[in-house]
């Protein structure tokens, strides 16, 4: 009789699934499905296939946001994963995914992005020198007229200085005209093939 008890309490309790190795597999295909949307074509093949209609989808993208948290996103090695993540809760913006151009739209601006990340990072963390404070005029001077330093320029001369083509924003190019000489090979090549043919001749 003490036997039928103990069955009847055993089943009244659910059984709670433990993981064989404590969530490691299942952390892992998280990780490696969330680092997967920060590809646009990715999100394209999803939106391609339909998998943006089913709930169950949406749901799971939902339930992934918490990847979201400090204490995941250092494990995240693309960070734009977590911007399309965000993104793809919106249904907007997952309906908009489906079209080529838009995929096509959304890779062009990760690239843009990457490519200017550093300049403008740096343009915002690097330290500017503070404007240097203007004296004051005393008070008892009298008002003096402006009169300016350096006559004025003619029209002319404005418009071909307009003209000039504009330097490249490159940081180790040498100035033009400088005494530095440029390192490159083929040219050299050159004008010792046609030093070789004259002498020939």
């Amino acid at each position: 009789m003490a036997s039928g008890t103990e069955s009847d309490e055993a089943s009244d309790t659910p059984e709670i699934y433990k993981d064989p190795d404590d969530g490691r597999q299942r952390f892992l295909l998280e990780l490696e499905f969330i680092q997967c949307l920060a590809n646009p074509t990715y999100i394209h093949y999803l939106a391609q296939n339909r998998y943006f209609e089913d709930e169950a989808f949406i749901g799971y993208l939902k339930y992934l946001q918490y990847w979201q948290r400090p204490e995941y996103t250092k494990f995240i090695m693309y960070p734009h994963c977590l911007f399309f993540l965000e993104q793809l809760q919106n249904a907007n913006f997952r309906n908009a995914m489906a079209h080529p151009a838009n995929k096509e739209l959304a890779h062009r601006q990760q690239f843009y992005f990457w490519k200017n990340y550093r300049h403008n990072r740096l343009k915002h963390i690097l330290p500017r020198p503070l404007p240097e404070p203007e004296a004051a005029p005393p008070a008892s001077a009298p008002p003096q007229q402006s009169v300016p330093l350096l006559p004025p320029v003619p029209a002319a001369t404005i418009s071909a200085t307009a003209t000039a083509p504009a330097l490249p924003p490159m940081q180790y190019a040498n100035a033009p005209g400088s005494a530095l000489a440029k390192n490159d090979a083929r040219n050299s090549a050159v004008d010792r093939r046609k030093r070789k043919r004259i002498v020939k001749n």
